[in-house]
């Protein structure tokens, strides 16, 4: 399966999304682009595969499921990318205060890729499935625990009931209980938490329709989803979300989705947030 979301997503992003998912020889060339990316632009494809120590056939096709006609277009596109980072993302300085700077720096860098693999078409079929669902159920295990809360409140608070449990047993009970009018939606970093899959393959079996927000594309979540929103990673590989993981990226875009959502809803958006606005008002001491 090839890179299915925005068609000018940088190279960045989508080795992001997609190398845990790939092949283990299209993974080490992945992962050496991305390690040296100013050295394979000035690469052959028969000199990275030397250099990786696998064919030139695989080269070929890490490239064309990255998205790419070829490995040409991804040299074009790895050296577009390099010339538009103008951002100085800094060096640590050996206090704790520099390496949160450095930090900061590095993620904003890579801000614009938070939405690099959506589709206007999958945003589209999330705010229909949102808005008409009878139910919505929100499924987030582990460090996406926090999130799935967040989005409940915002959503609550945007006029569109939804429920959060923490117990994954009492997650699958409930999501085995949606029916075909109901929505789960699921939050996973890693798109591989056992609850969630559980979860989920609960609410399939009810009938539910069932929307991913994920950071990988070829995820077990993603695949199980009706509709998978993927927000590529700030961190650089697989095992260095697992160890320095960031969910910024992801509250980021739950944050926006959620006020596109009242925008979409027109009048009653504007309604329920006026509602709670009011009350938040009324419960801030002078």
């Amino acid at each position: 399966m090839n890179w299915h979301g925005s068609s000018d997503a940088p190279p960045l992003a989508r080795i992001a999304a997609l190398t845990p998912s790939l092949q283990p020889g299209e993974r080490r060339v992945t992962e050496a682009i991305m390690a040296d990316r100013g050295a394979t632009v000035e690469r052959t494809a028969q000199e990275l595969a030397d250099a990786v120590g696998v064919g030139r056939t695989t080269v070929i096709r890490a490239a064309q499921s990255l998205g790419y006609e070829g490995y040409p277009q991804l040299r074009v596109a790895l050296a577009q990318e390099l010339a538009l980072e103008s951002v100085d993302t800094g060096e640590a300085d050996g206090t704790m205060l520099g390496a949160v700077r450095a930090g900061v720096s590095r993620f904003a860098a890579r801000l614009s890729n938070t939405a690099a693999a959506l589709t206007e078409d999958d945003v589209q079929q999330f705010m229909s499935l949102l808005d008409r669902s009878q139910r919505v159920l929100v499924l987030a295990n582990g460090l996406s625990g926090s999130l799935g809360i967040d989005l409940v409140l915002r959503l609550n608070s945007a006029g569109r009931p939804a429920e959060i449990l923490m117990d994954a047993l009492s997650q699958q009970i409930s999501a085995r209980q949606l029916g075909p009018d109901s929505l789960c939606v699921v939050i996973s970093g890693s798109g591989a938490n056992r609850s969630t899959l559980e979860g989920i393959g609960a609410a399939k079996k009810g009938g539910a329709k069932v929307v991913a927000i994920t950071s990988f594309a070829r995820s077990a979540v993603a695949d199980a989803a009706d509709v998978a929103l993927v927000v590529p990673p700030i961190n650089e590989s697989f095992q260095d979300e697992l160890i320095h993981t960031s969910r910024a990226a992801l509250m980021l875009l739950i944050e926006l989705l959620v006020e596109q959502f009242v925008v979409y809803r027109g009048e009653r958006g504007r309604e329920a947030q006026a509602a709670a606005l009011s009350m938040l008002g009324g419960g801030i001491l002078e």
